[in-house]
Order: structure tokens, then sequence, then C-alpha cells
């Protein structure tokens, strides 16, 4: 059984749990300064997604994750600079659409704190930046290194080319009406540094790992106005319809397929997705 030792701390002292409900005394010559009650209505959208993030964080790294999970990577934790980057550069109004990833990949978000965020994308294309820690425990074959990481993650490299080429090369084309978040912010691996999904947990740990994420998911949909969730892969897709059928939300729940090579029959995925945003009528949200 994994220990409580193994999660990497969450160092960012500046980013308050519930931004609407912080208070702190600070005594300076006998006297008290409180901070007052910020009404939740004057709190920026990105600040309320960060700190919706940084809740869920703190209660995913309490879960003791049994055999074979070995290794647990939260990266917005430790890659919280460029991640909280890419929260608020790009989540500052409410969206249409919400793509809704699985969890992090080795060499995309765990590497640069954005979803799907392989390397030279983020740095090139999105602009994000940012210095990047680690976790307490790595796994000998999937390091952190940051930015400076030289693997190039497929699945990432194909998701955001898509949306590069629609929009014109132009970030903010995509992200005006849409935005990209991922429901489960943690990666987990076995001793070999096998990707563990959410999918594959058991009895109680999947419970309270899902519970946890569909929360802040649900959250999310409300702060944002969401009309769309477009799961990326049947997973997100699922777990969005499982919310949206208990809650009653007026969200409608579709699906591209998922950008990984492992996938089989994915070698054409930009046809493939392309073909989908056609079907869906949500091409022009993207493309001249």
């Amino acid at each position: 059984m994994m220990e409580i030792a193994k999660r990497a701390r969450m160092d960012y002292d500046d980013m308050p749990l519930d931004l609407s409900i912080k208070k702190s005394e600070h005594k300076r010559d006998n006297e008290i300064f409180v901070v007052p009650r910020v009404p939740p209505q004057i709190i920026s959208i990105s600040d309320r997604i960060l700190a919706f993030e940084c809740a869920l964080s703190q209660k995913l790294r309490y879960i003791n994750f049994n055999f074979p999970v070995e290794y647990v990577y939260n990266p917005i934790e430790y890659a919280f600079q460029s991640h909280a980057m890419y929260v608020t550069k790009y989540c500052r109004s409410t969206k249409k659409i919400l793509f809704l990833g699985m969890n992090p990949g080795p060499w995309g978000m765990s590497q640069t704190g954005v979803p799907f965020g392989e390397v030279n994308i983020v740095r090139d294309w999105l602009k994000i930046s940012g210095n990047v820690g680690k976790p307490i425990r790595e796994q000998a074959d999937r390091l952190v290194t940051g930015f400076n990481c030289t693997r190039s993650e497929i699945s990432g490299r194909r998701f955001w080319n898509l949306f590069r080429e629609l929009c014109n090369e132009d970030p903010e084309k995509f992200f005006r009406n849409a935005y990209l978040h991922n429901y489960c912010p943690i990666a987990l691996m076995d001793a070999g540094g096998r990707n563990i999904t959410p999918a594959e947990l058991k009895g109680p740990e999947q419970y309270t790992l899902y519970s946890a994420c569909d929360e802040t998911l649900v959250a999310v949909l409300k702060l944002l106005k969401v009309e769309i969730v477009l799961g990326v892969g049947r997973f997100a897709e699922k777990r969005a319809q499982t919310i949206i059928k208990t809650t009653g939300l007026p969200i409608k729940v579709l699906c591209i397929p998922h950008p990984s090579p492992r996938s089989v029959g994915n070698e054409n995925w930009n046809e493939k997705a392309k073909h989908k945003l056609r079907e869906y009528n949500l091409m022009e949200y993207f493309s001249n």
C-alpha cells in the first residue's frame, strides 16, 4: 500500500484553496489584521478554476493507492507555475465547449503542467513557460525534466496541431469558445513505469478518486457555463455522461477519438477528429 509520504508536497501558499472564504490573521504591533471575505462574483474565473484544482489536488494526495500503483505524479503541484499560466492566460471567460481529457501523460502534462502538453507546442505555440519541479518519488524511466524534456508526446502533438491548423496558427481562436481540461489531474504508474489509468483502479480508491474528480468537474462546468462537453476518448465521455445524468445539467456530451498512437486504426486521427467536428457542427468555432 502506498504511503502518504510518496506524495509530492504542494507548495504554493499564494493560492488559497477557496478564494471566496480565505481568512488570515497577521499580528503587528499588537494589532490583528483580518483579510476580509471576498465576494465570489468578483474573483476571476481563472482564479476560481485554480482554486478548484488546488482543492482537488489536496484531496487526491491522501488516497492510499494499492498495488500495482507505485508512483503518483501531480503536475498541478510541482508544475504549478506553468499550469497557472495556462489557466490564467486561456480561461478568463465562460466557454461554450469543454474538451475533456482523462489524465496527464508522461511526456505531456507531467512535464509542462498543461493538458496534452507536448513540450514544443506548449512553449512555441501556446507561449507557456515556467519553472517545473519534481514529484518526491520519480520512476527512473519517467523522469520529470520540464521544458528540457526531449521526448515528444504524440497525443498532445496531434491534438494541439489539429487546432493549430484549424485556427490558422492563432491559439486565441481556439480558446475564444473552448477550453481543454483534464478530468483527473494525476498520473499513476506501476513500478516499471507503465501508465495506470483511473479506469483500472479498483474498489474504494477508484470510488474516492471518481467522487472527488466528479465534484470538481461539476464545479468547472457550472462556472464556465459549458454547453457541450467533448470527451477526448471514451473514458472522458463516459465520466461526463455519468455526471450530466446525475446532476441534470443541460449539457450535451459528445466524443472525439483519443489521439493516442496506441489506439487501433488511429494513424489518420487528424481526419477522424475533423470528421467528428463537422458531424457535430462545431467546425465553425475553430476554422475560417
